[in-house]
């Protein structure tokens, strides 16, 4: 019978919560990457040189870091419905701002306050599945949530090239359509969020008291073991090594992941493509990015392993950007970026459901929004590395083997940073608790 209410109360969950946050996290996504096809012609409109547009692209990560902490313990407080809904509303609101960039001043100015608006999103997302998912399932959660990222980019290239042929309405430039058609919608799902995102299991209309109570004693399981073994408390996440470790890996991760992000549609328009199908080719990576997200997340959870699953990832992401460095402006290159994309993005599902393992209340609503905040100033440090080689070179090719190199140093940290699980056979749920 347990089982049964386990496996219903699961899906149920799944059904309810998920499209709503995958859709969240998608526009969430567009919003922040969309910059990166915009550059293919507002740079040339507002005048920025590519060291310009790589650190204003970066900068949104600054605005991230400074508000991460403090937008993460208010949700906690406050409840995810109330304080997801703000965060999206205002951040739709600064993108559809966007149009109004008139220069770099600006153009900064707008980038590290949107990152400031976005700020708690993501691990206020994180943070939230943990008060609905147990540890057990975290991995293929993470992974479908996470699909929203390349889903987002593979989807949003060719959407945001075909916005920037309306070129000319209403006398507007066509990264301006672009900034105010794909900021506005995220203003909307932000009221729905307000309307129908449940804060806890105990709010939610549709489990029935049995599951509800299957699945909250679950979680409260859980929660106490990882408190006993742990004990963490908030203050203390800002030294805890393992806490800072694992924001390491993820600065590295975010690097290498922006640092191609923010300048694939311009590597690939450098082969002599139109806009459109700079878009469309921009896609692929994002495609097979969602494949490994998936794949990784399966594996994962199925083995419960994070650390050799994570190394690989990170180690495949390597693989992918030096290979795209190598090859040039070719086809080929895109395949090897297609690679980078399934490690950089199956890196995700090993890694977020680890610091769950052993921080709880508001220590794991710091330490994940520490590890984001920290990890993220990776989106600045990698766009600016490639758009200062790029400057300094005049080819991509030095930056795409930097940004290798970063990943590898990740590949690594992850071997000594995360200690491997123990051999016994114990279930999935009482050994994640010391995977970290």
């Amino acid at each position: 019978m347990t089982d049964e209410v386990e496996r219903t109360t699961i899906r149920t969950a799944f059904l309810r919560l998920m499209p709503l946050l995958l859709l969240c996290y998608f526009l969430a996504y567009i919003d922040r990457i969309n910059i990166g096809f915009a550059a293919l012609t507002m740079n040339r409109d507002l005048g920025l040189s590519a060291y310009v547009y790589g650190v204003g692209a970066g900068l949104f990560f600054w605005g991230y870091f400074f508000f991460e902490v403090p937008s993460n313990l208010i949700l906690e407080k406050v409840g995810a419905r109330r304080w997801i809904s703000r965060i999206m509303i205002t951040w739709g609101l600064v993108s559809a701002a966007m149009v109004f960039v008139t220069g770099p001043k600006s153009f900064l100015a707008m980038r590290f306050l949107l990152g400031a608006a976005e700020a708690g999103f993501f691990p206020g997302i994180i943070l939230y599945l943990t008060y609905w998912f147990p540890a057990a399932y975290r991995g293929r959660i993470i992974a479908v949530f996470s699909v929203a990222i390349p889903a987002s980019l593979g989807i949003g290239a060719p959407l945001s090239t075909a916005i920037m042929e309306l070129h000319g309405i209403a006398g507007l430039h066509g990264w301006q359509w672009l900034f105010l058609l794909e900021g506005l919608p995220t203003v909307i799902v932000g009221l729905i969020v307000l309307a129908l995102l449940p804060d806890r299991p105990r709010d939610a209309r549709w489990l029935s008291a049995e599951q509800k109570a299957w699945l909250q004693g679950t979680l409260d399981r859980e929660s106490r073991a990882a408190q006993a073994a742990h004990g963490l408390t908030l203050w203390k996440i800002f030294l805890d090594p393992r806490v800072l470790g694992l924001a390491l890996i993820y600065f590295a991760n975010t690097t290498a992941n922006l640092g191609l992000a923010f300048f694939l549609p311009q590597i690939i328009k450098g082969m002599g493509l139109s806009n459109v199908q700079t878009g469309l080719l921009t896609s692929i990576p994002y495609i097979m990015g969602t494949i490994g997200i998936l794949v990784w997340g399966y594996v994962s959870d199925r083995t419960n392993e994070r650390r050799i699953s994570l190394c690989l990832a990170l180690v495949v992401s390597a693989a992918g950007l030096a290979g795209a460095a190598y090859l040039g402006s070719s086809t080929a290159a895109i395949a090897a970026m297609a690679v980078a994309a399934i490690g950089i993005y199956g890196t995700k599902a090993p890694f977020w459901p680890l610091p769950s393992t052993f921080l709880t209340g508001s220590a794991a609503a710091g330490g994940i929004a520490l590890i984001n905040s920290i990890g993220n100033l990776g989106g600045f440090a990698g766009p600016s590395i490639v758009g200062w080689v790029k400057d300094a070179t005049g080819s991509f090719e030095a930056g795409l083997y930097a940004l290798a190199a970063i990943a590898l140093l990740a590949a690594g940290a992850a071997l000594l940073i995360v200690r491997p699980p123990p051999r016994s056979r114990e279930p999935v749920g009482e050994t994640l608790g010391r995977t970290v």
